[in-house]
């Protein structure tokens, strides 16, 4: 965005927000000065946040390929966040055309860009949604009018949970968007981990994300991660760096669960 003024009624651009920076991290244009400044002030604790993003993008890829590859045909992508490329409609409708998209978002400036984008797709919809009211969420009928929970379905939570501070609170969130899915069906996570960023580091980077809605960011161990897929199928290679998810080249370099990472899961509903 150009200029201040172009931000939409409701919209204080002097607040960064959490979608606004990972779409500069990504090379998008939606963003505004505070968004810039967050995120440049992030890299300098994080050196490598902007290519930790950049690989969750390339993890929901291959993860939306391979869902889609082996029937999976409808997807709620919740905290989508703004339009890139290879979102995940257009993931999965390369795959099969008639895959069907819910993005869920509840940031205006997501909202107004994902419809304005998508009003010519009638396989893909956008909903207004909070993944802190999980069950409003899932029975919006802007959802459910378009996605039938008694099939698979394929859950994204793509870099968001991480934004739910509060341990009991991110795990009954978990727990609710596993009770709706049918048996077949998949959630994929990304989350924050903090390896061994160290406390200084890592209290900088939470005071600048203190400045946008979510207030914080919280990294969890790998422990906390795998006990929100308990009695779920969690498949190979497991709980690892998105970008060692499967990756599309050849992977023939050691999983560091020292250093600070994005890791990535996918698991299926037994």
């Amino acid at each position: 965005m150009t200029s201040e003024e172009r931000a939409p009624a409701g919209i204080d651009p002097s607040v960064p927000s959490v979608a606004r920076i990972y779409d500069y991290w990504l090379g998008g244009k939606d963003n505004f000065a505070s968004d810039r400044a967050a995120a440049e002030k992030l890299l300098e604790f994080v050196p490598d946040a902007r290519e930790m993003c950049r690989e969750n993008r390339a993890f929901l890829t291959r993860t939306v390929s391979l869902l889609a590859g082996e029937g999976v045909d409808q997807f709620v992508d919740i905290g989508s966040g703004l339009p890139t490329q290879d979102n995940t409609h257009q993931v999965a409708q390369r795959v099969n055309p008639e895959a069907k998209v819910v993005y869920v978002d509840n940031d205006p400036i997501v909202l107004v860009h994902g419809r304005a984008l998508l009003e010519d797709n009638p396989n893909t919809r956008v909903a207004n949604g909070d993944l802190r009211k999980p069950e409003a969420l899932l029975a919006d009928p802007e959802v459910t009018e378009f996605i039938d929970f008694s099939r698979p379905v394929a859950v994204l939570l793509l870099s968001i949970l991480h934004f739910v501070h509060d341990d009991d609170e991110a795990m009954a969130i978990m727990t609710e968007i596993r009770s709706k899915l049918a048996p077949g069906s998949y959630v994929v996570l990304t989350h924050a981990f903090a390896g061994e960023i160290g406390d200084d580091k890592l209290e900088s980077v939470q005071e600048i994300y203190a400045k946008t809605a979510p207030g914080g960011l919280t990294a969890r161990t790998r422990a906390q991660i795998a006990s929100y897929f308990e009695g779920m199928e969690v498949v190979e290679p497991g709980i690892v760096p998105s970008e060692a998810w499967r990756p599309d080249v050849p992977w023939d370099v050691p999983v560091d669960f020292t250093k600070h990472s994005v890791l990535g899961v996918v698991a299926r509903v037994r």
